[in-house]
């Protein structure tokens, strides 16, 4: 069998006396875009966080393309492109001065980042907008700017911590239509979300997460028929008895 891009072995994280994630295990193939899918606070943050390393397993482990995360740095970080909740950019800088910043810490030479950047700029839409300032985006823009910047130095694994909340409807529409171009692609995407229609639109299977553990897992057409529910909203209270929206 070839090696998964992402393999979580029972991943654990404590907060003092709170198991914040507990005991949780999956897989992601090449080519594939599977989501984690849960309320806030479910512990879908805690757990791309560590696989990032970003932060400390208290137990399991994580391997990206068959090389281990350990906590220090490794190979294997450098495969990842990780976009946070958080907007990590600089508003004085234009969008290419942001993306040649990123790009360098991640080790890339001028020569490189000279075609790149053009390439994700226009993979997330801004390539009209590469020489504004940052200071005059909206949230949405500057969220897909995000997604430019770990796209940069063409990870194999790309993880998004729910790349939509708070943003304008077109460009949540950009955001979901350039995910599914690098789906398409054959780029491996780790996507969490509070969003049905959003796991349902992007992802081939999906881990439903609630109270630290993953209860089901499944492509949308293997939730519905183990729960015997029509849609994955349906799915989801049945597992959780809790609506997604509250």
């Amino acid at each position: 069998m070839p090696t998964p891009v992402l393999r979580c072995d029972h991943l654990v994280r404590r907060f003092g006396d709170r198991v914040a994630v507990d005991d949780v295990t999956f897989t992601i193939e090449a080519g594939e875009t599977y989501g984690l899918l849960g309320p806030n606070g479910a512990g879908k943050t805690t757990t791309i966080s560590m696989i990032a390393g970003v932060l400390r397993r208290a137990d399991g482990s994580v391997e990206v393309l068959g090389e281990p995360i350990g906590s220090g740095g490794s190979a294997a970080k450098a495969s990842i492109g990780l976009v946070p909740q958080e907007i990590a950019l600089f508003d004085d800088l234009d969008a290419v001065e942001n993306l040649r910043f990123f790009g360098r810490l991640q080790g890339m030479s001028k020569r490189d980042l000279a075609g790149r950047i053009d390439e994700v700029l226009e993979i997330v839409g801004l390539a009209q907008r590469r020489r504004d300032r940052v200071s005059t985006y909206s949230g949405g823009m500057k969220r897909r700017l995000n997604i430019a910047a770990g796209l940069l130095h063409r990870p194999a694994l790309l993880i998004l911590d729910e790349p939509t909340v708070g943003v304008d409807p077109q460009s949540r529409n950009q955001i979901l239509d350039s995910i599914e171009r690098l789906g398409r692609d054959g780029l491996s995407v780790l996507y969490t979300t509070h969003y049905m229609e959003e796991a349902e639109r992007l992802c081939t299977r999906i881990g439903i997460m609630d109270g630290g553990r993953m209860i089901a897992e499944g492509s949308p057409g293997e939730l519905e028929t183990l729960t015997g529910r029509a849609d994955l909203e349906s799915v989801f209270l049945s597992l959780t008895g809790s609506d997604l929206r509250d």
